[in-house]
């Protein structure tokens, strides 16, 4: 079982809060969803990072053959166990990119949603799910970017970390996002701001 990190203990900790406040963008997660919905295909095998309480995989798993939905936060992780009891397919699973705790693989997609800009080593995850895909495998992401212009929510972001209100993150760009994916060896494919202010990337990447 993974050593409990920073971000781990903070999502350990607000998991069962987290998981009771209602969405704040539904309409820009359906529209998530349908497209993700249309780069599977029945018969793939897809592992999810940072699952959070399940919701996404709640609605992806009947459709693919196989859905590992993996977390850092051991809370996280039993509340996508209960919520997905009689879910077919679906794999809840206690592990992060990073330690060796995910399965090996390959997969015909990966997907991390609300994740990316949380990762202590960005360049270090992205080349773990690189590995973990089949050749000409999907990296699907969807990550807020709140850099540049939105560098000015800064010291709130730093007020609520202090008070135990948030988890450590990273400001990324939309662009800086892009080159991060690129440069672990996949070309982009596909991408939409989700919703549009501030960004929040989609990104269909394929592996080369």
């Amino acid at each position: 079982m993974p050593r409990e990190t920073a971000q781990a203990a903070f999502w350990n900790r607000v998991a069962r809060g987290y998981a009771a406040m209602p969405m704040r963008n539904p309409e820009a997660w359906e529209e998530t969803l349908a497209r993700v919905t249309a780069q599977l295909s029945p018969g793939d095998h897809v592992l999810e990072l940072g699952c959070g309480t399940g919701s996404t995989a709640l609605r992806l798993a009947p459709r693919v053959a196989a859905y590992t939905a993996s977390d850092d936060a051991a809370e996280m992780v039993a509340l996508t166990t209960a919520r997905g009891a009689d879910t077919p397919g679906l794999h809840p699973l206690h592990a992060r990119p990073g330690d060796g705790s995910l399965p090996p693989g390959p997969f015909d997609a990966v997907l991390a949603f609300n994740l990316l800009h949380l990762l202590p080593d960005l360049p270090a995850a992205l080349a773990e799910a690189h590995a973990l895909l089949k050749p000409g495998g999907l990296l699907i992401t969807k990550t807020p970017c709140l850099g540049g212009r939105y560098r000015v929510l800064w010291p709130l972001v730093a007020a609520l970390r202090l008070f135990g209100k948030a988890p450590p993150l990273r400001f990324l760009t939309p662009h800086t996002l892009e080159g991060a994916i690129t440069a672990a060896g996949f070309t982009i494919e596909a991408r939409a701001d989700l919703p549009r202010r501030p960004p929040s990337r989609f990104l269909v990447a394929r592996r080369s």
